[in-house]
């Protein structure tokens, strides 16, 4: 299994679409049943499992149409802080806002 902490963005694209095809195999889909199921292209989910090449809808469809959905539940979470110091940044980043659009930072 890949370590994410050390690979490329590619590398990274790779694998999941990697994981993503085991998925559909497992179930026994074939490419064209899980672009019917998920309302996208045949060549679409080839492009996705062939290149890791999606848009994040076009994966996030796959991913419901297999079935996967609660495996980005905790995704992006903020992880639980360590120290003081920690939850305060953390708490100050929650606060902060992107910079409006036209402003000069």
């Amino acid at each position: 299994m890949l370590d994410f902490t050390f690979a490329t963005q590619q590398e990274i694209c790779t694998e999941l679409a990697t994981r993503l095809k085991r998925q559909r195999l497992a179930q026994s889909l074939t490419q064209k049943d899980l672009a019917e199921r998920a309302g996208l292209a045949l060549g679409t989910v080839k492009n996705l499992e062939g290149k890791g090449i999606s848009s994040l809808e076009s994966f996030i469809r796959v991913v419901v149409a297999l079935g996967l959905v609660d495996e980005l539940a905790t995704l992006f979470e903020l992880k639980t802080a360590q120290s003081i110091a920690q939850m305060e940044r953390a708490q100050l980043a929650e606060r902060k806002r992107a910079p409006r659009s036209g402003s000069k930072a």
